[in-house]
C-alpha cells in the first residue's frame, strides 16, 4: 500500500484519487487555498486532508498532479521547493517537450518522474478512462490502479510519449470543436447561419442539434482547453507541423472562457455573441 498525494482533486483529479483509494492506497490532498467545492469532493471520497503542500510532500511516497496545463511547471517547482523525494507523475495535458523539461528539472532534485496523460471523462465508469504512462517507473504508477475503473496503460520508457499521445488525440477532439465554433461564428457574422444549418439538416436531420450541443457543451471547460491548444500548437511545431490552427483554436476557446462558472450550457446565440465580440 502506498501513500499517494493528489494535486489537485478537481473534477478529473478526484476521480483518479478515488481509483487509487479503491485499490487500497491512502490518498492525501492539501487543503490550503482550495475552494469549498474541492473540500466537499475530497470529503465525499474520504481523502486524507493535510494543511499544506509541504505536509503533503513529507507524508507521501507518490504524488500525482492533475492541474490545468499552464500550472504544470509551477506545481513541479513547488513540489521541489517542498522537499519531496519520491515518485512524481504529471498527468496534465502538456506538450511532450514540456514533460521532458519537467522530468529533467525534477531529476536534478532527486525526484523520480513519470509522464502521464488522461484520455476520457472523469473515471467513474469502467472502460471510459485511460491513464497513459511513460517513463522507467511507469509500472509503479500503473500498479496504483490495479482492478479499478481507471485503466492505467504503460506505453514505453520514454518521457514525453504519454503526453505526445494526449496532444495528438486532443488535437482532433477538442480542435475540431474549436473549428466548428469558429465556423458558427463566421456563418453568423455573414448572415448565413440559418442557411448553413438547413444544408446540414438536408444531409442528416440530427446534425444541427448535435453540432449545437457540441459547441454548447464545451463552454464549461473552454478556459482550460485554451491552454491545451497552446500545448498542442507547441507539439505540432516541434514535430515540424504547422501550429497555426491551434493558435487560432486557443483564441476561440479564450473567447468562450467567460462561461466557466455557468450553471447550464449557454444557448448557441449567447455563445455566438461571445465569439464574435470584438476582442
Amino acid at each position: 500500500m502506498s501513500r499517494v498525494g493528489i494535486i489537485n482533486p478537481g473534477a478529473m483529479g478526484i476521480s483518479i484519487a478515488a481509483s487509487a483509494r479503491a485499490a487500497g492506497h491512502d490518498v492525501y490532498w492539501s487543503s490550503a487555498g482550495r475552494s469549498e467545492a474541492t473540500r466537499q469532493r475530497a470529503e465525499e471520497q474520504n481523502l486524507l486532508a493535510l494543511a499544506s503542500l509541504n505536509d503533503l510532500c513529507a507524508s507521501c511516497d507518490v504524488i500525482i498532479c492533475v492541474c490545468p496545463p499552464h500550472a504544470a511547471q509551477s506545481v513541479a517547482e513547488a513540489v521541489i521547493d517542498a522537499g519531496f523525494r519520491g515518485l512524481y507523475c504529471d498527468g496534465n495535458a502538456i506538450a511532450p517537450q514540456k514533460a521532458q523539461a519537467i522530468g529533467a528539472r525534477l531529476a536534478t532534485a532527486g525526484i523520480d518522474f513519470v509522464d502521464g496523460s488522461i484520455i476520457g471523462p472523469p473515471a467513474w465508469k469502467a472502460g471510459a478512462t485511460r491513464f497513459y504512462l511513460s517513463g522507467s517507473s511507469a509500472e509503479q504508477i500503473a500498479e496504483l490502479f490495479n482492478n479499478t475503473v481507471t485503466e492505467a496503460i504503460v506505453i514505453g520508457d520514454e518521457i514525453g510519449k504519454a503526453s505526445a499521445l494526449k496532444m495528438a488525440f486532443a488535437a482532433l477532439t477538442k480542435g475540431s470543436t474549436a473549428l466548428l465554433s469558429a465556423i458558427y461564428g463566421t456563418a453568423d457574422q455573414l448572415g448565413v447561419r440559418d442557411d448553413l444549418e438547413r444544408e446540414w439538416a438536408m444531409r442528416d436531420s440530427d446534425s444541427v442539434a448535435q453540432r449545437r450541443n457540441q459547441v454548447r457543451n464545451v463552454t464549461e471547460k473552454a478556459w482550460r482547453f485554451a491552454g491545451e491548444m497552446q500545448e498542442i500548437a507547441a507539439t505540432f511545431e516541434s514535430a515540424g507541423m504547422p501550429p497555426g490552427f491551434f493558435v487560432a483554436a486557443h483564441d476561440v476557446y479564450e473567447r468562450m472562457a467567460q462561461f466557466k462558472d455557468a450553471e447550464n450550457p449557454p444557448e448557441i446565440e449567447v455563445i455566438l455573441g461571445a465569439l464574435t465580440k470584438q476582442q
